[in-house]
């Protein structure tokens, strides 16, 4: 007597490829957002590349109109005539002192007042921050005319801080700065658990004592980011250094210098790129050297 053995059939060639066919289609949607990112980098480079390559090309080259996205003979010529300009070495310091003041003190003030609106209760927290939301729509162009004639006033009473004067541009990037980095920073103060402030003053810390060596270092990656878009306003800006220093060309800063290339004949866009390259210098040397802490601090305000 002979017994039929059923046979089984298996499906697994067609598994294998529904398989590969669903690893083949992750791969490619994985691969997707990776090309849209370097498209978008290459997009926010090429500008940069643009300047270095138009400093670079001699000046004949440049007025010819000729938009080839290389130089067979490159020149620093441009740069020579950047650095030639009379007291360059002064407005690149002008610049450099104006930054970092205003950077130092927007997110000092701004620490202090974001610390104050998240840990303490008084009636008009709520209306202040409205009034610093408020104070980030206005446009600036609206506020350089009522600015001026205020720091020439003042000027009369405290001259550090009127027309002409260093101390002007200080005052108005640190007015500027500090409803976003106060925004900014209300994150970071309120991620801190009030426990934690407890537990400091039950081993007998004072208020200032935890704000300096436990508050102030948690808060130190959102200080960073909110640094570098200061510094970045602060460098570039070219309204209110042409606005405040009217006449005394050694309180220039470096964008006004730049401005010595813009001819009523004929513009030096050589000298003008060369100029902007190293504008952008400082920049990139500062975030290169908080990337790590701005990557951070800009996470960490997603989060507050």
């Amino acid at each position: 007597m002979t017994t039929a053995v059923p046979t089984l059939t298996t499906s697994a060639a067609p598994a294998g490829r529904s398989a590969a066919g669903s690893s083949s289609r992750r791969r490619t949607r994985g691969l997707l957002p990776s090309i849209v990112a370097v498209l978008i980098a290459l997009a926010v480079a090429f500008p940069l590349y643009w300047m270095i390559l138009s400093a670079l090309k001699p000046t004949a080259e440049l007025n010819s109109g000729d938009a080839a996205l290389f130089t067979a003979n490159p020149t620093f010529d441009a740069f020579a005539r950047v650095l030639s300009v009379n007291d360059f070495g002064r407005y690149f310091l002008n610049s450099v002192i104006v930054a970092v003041i205003a950077v130092l003190g927007s997110i000092i003030c701004a620490f202090f007042a974001a610390v104050a609106l998240t840990r303490f209760q008084f009636g008009w927290r709520t209306k202040l921050l409205i009034i610093l939301l408020v104070a980030q729509m206005v446009p600036i162009e609206a506020l350089t005319i009522p600015m001026f004639f205020m720091f020439r006033n003042i000027g009369q009473v405290v001259p550090a801080i009127g027309l002409n004067e260093l101390g002007s541009l200080v005052v108005v990037h640190i007015g500027f700065s500090i409803p976003f980095a106060v925004w900014m920073l209300r994150g970071f103060v309120a991620a801190v658990p009030v426990e934690v402030e407890e537990a400091s003053k039950l081993h007998g810390a004072s208020g200032f004592r935890f704000t300096r060596s436990i508050l102030f270092p948690l808060v130190a990656p959102g200080l960073v980011a909110v640094s570098v878009f200061s510094f970045i306003s602060t460098w570039n800006d070219f309204l209110f250094a042409k606005t405040f220093i009217i006449s005394a060309q050694e309180n220039q800063t470096l964008p006004l210098a730049i401005l010595n290339f813009f001819k009523p004949d004929e513009n030096d866009w050589g000298a003008i790129m060369a100029g902007s390259v190293i504008m952008t210098v400082p920049v990139l040397i500062f975030f290169v050297a908080v990337q790590r802490n701005l990557v951070s601090g800009l996470a960490g305000a997603v989060k507050g």
